[in-house]
C-alpha cells in the first residue's frame, strides 16, 4: 500500500547521522532494508559509539561479543546474530541470514564461522580506547566501587518507504562487563525488534533481561494494529509493564522503545531521559529527548546546543 510518506527513527543521539543517511536513501527511492541497513552501519563504524560495533563495551574477560538482528515488514523475515566476533557489521550478516528459511539465528562462533565463509569484513573490534575502559572498569569493581554492569545501549531503528514497506534492525554490543556468552533482547525478535508493513514497527534499547520480559516490541506493533497511534502505543505498552514488573519482579530496569506506524506518525516511551533522532516526509532530521510524563505519558521536548556540546566532550574525553 502507498503512502507517499517515508520515514525513519532511531535510538539514541548516537543515530542522527545514520538517520540522515537512512533520509537520503528513503528520498531516492531506496528501499526500507537498505535504508535500516546504513542507518546502523554508520553508528558501527563510529568508534566513540562505546555501546555499538567497534569500539564497543567489552565482556569480563574483554572481548567484544556483539548482538544484532534485522527484519522484512513485507515479508516478516528475520535474520538475528548473538555472541559474534570480530565482525565489523554485525547488522549486515543479521540481514543476511534474514534470506535463509532455516539457520536465520546464528550464535558465537557459527555466526562468526558465517560471516567468515561469507566475505563480511572481519575487524578486531576492541579498540584501544574500549580496552583501557575495561582495564578502568575491572579495577574499579575490584575495590568494589562501582558495580559491573553499566551501558547498554543498543542502536535500534525503523525505515518506512514512500510504497509502504517496513524494516527494523538493532545492533549492540550488550551489558558491559558482561559474562561470556549473555544475550539481551536485541536481537530477540519481539523483544527488542518487530515490524510488520501493514501496521508498523518497534524497537527497545535498555536492560535486555528485564525487557525481554513483557515482548514490548511486539506488544506495541499489536497495539497499533488494534488502532492506537504509535505514542498511544509505547505508552501503553511501557509503563504499565514497568509499574508491573516492580510490582512482581520487584524491580525494572531502564526502558526506552521507539515506534513507527506505516503511514509515518511515531511514538516513544521511556523511563529515563532518553534521546532518540526521527525523520519523515514533514520532519527534518532532528534530535529530540524523551522523559516518562505524567500519568503515564511521554514528554518529548528538542535538546538544546549545550547539551549536544556536553555530549560531544563527553563521548570523546580521555580515558584516565
Amino acid at each position: 500500500m502507498s503512502n507517499e510518506t517515508w520515514g525513519a527513527i532511531a535510538t539514541w543521539r548516537m543515530a542522527h547521522d545514520g538517520v540522515k543517511k537512512a533520509s537520503q536513501i528513503l528520498q531516492s527511492k531506496g528501499s526500507a532494508g537498505d535504508a535500516v541497513e546504513e542507518l546502523i552501519k554508520m553508528v558501527e563504524a563510529y568508534p566513540y559509539y562505546k555501546s555499538v560495533g567497534y569500539g564497543g563495551l567489552p565482556n569480563e574477560n574483554g572481548v567484544v561479543e556483539m548482538d544484532a538482528a534485522f527484519m522484512d515488514g513485507d515479508t516478516l523475515a528475520q535474520g538475528a546474530v548473538a555472541g559474534i566476533h570480530n565482525v565489523f557489521h554485525a547488522v549486515s550478516v543479521a540481514r543476511a541470514l534474514s534470506h535463509e528459511h532455516y539457520n536465520s539465528f546464528l550464535i558465537g562462533e557459527g555466526a562468526t564461522q558465517y560471516a567468515q565463509l561469507n566475505g563480511f569484513e572481519m575487524r578486531n573490534m576492541l579498540t584501544e580506547r574500549a580496552k583501557k575502559r575495561w582495564e578502568k572498569r575491572r579495577a574499579e569493581i575490584a575495590d568494589a566501587k562501582v558495580k559491573p554492569y553499566d551501558g547498554h545501549d543498543t542502536v535500534g531503528a525503523i525505515t518506512l518507504t514512500p510504497t509502504g514497506s517496513m524494516a527494523a534492525a538493532t545492533s549492540t554490543s550488550g551489558l558491559f562487563m558482561k559474562r561470556p556468552g549473555r544475550v539481551g533482547d536485541s536481537p530477540l525478535s519481539g523483544s527488542g525488534f518487530y515490524v510488520d508493513s501493514e501496521i508498523g514497527g518497534a524497537a527497545a534499547t535498555g536492560l535486555g533481561e528485564d525487557i525481554m520480559k513483557g515482548c514490548l516490541s511486539y506488544e506495541i506493533v499489536r497495539l497499533m494494529g488494534t488502532g492506537r497511534t504509535p505514542q498511544q502505543a509505547c505508552d501503553e505498552a511501557v509503563y504499565p509493564f514497568i509499574e508491573k514488573l516492580q510490582r512482581r519482579y520487584g524491580q525494572a530496569g531502564e526502558f526506552s522503545l521507539i515506534a513507527m506506524d506505516h503511514v509515518g506518525h511515531w511514538g516513544v516511551a521511556t523511563n529515563v531521559e532518553f534521546t532518540f533522532s526521527v525523520a519523515t516526509t514533514h520532519q527534518a532530521p532532528v534530535i529530540l529527548m524523551a522523559h516518562p510524563g505524567p500519568n503515564q505519558t511521554t514528554t518529548i521536548e528538542p535538546i538544546t546546543q549545550e547539551w549536544l556540546d556536553a555530549y560531544e566532550k563527553r563521548i570523546k574525553a580521555p580515558i584516565a
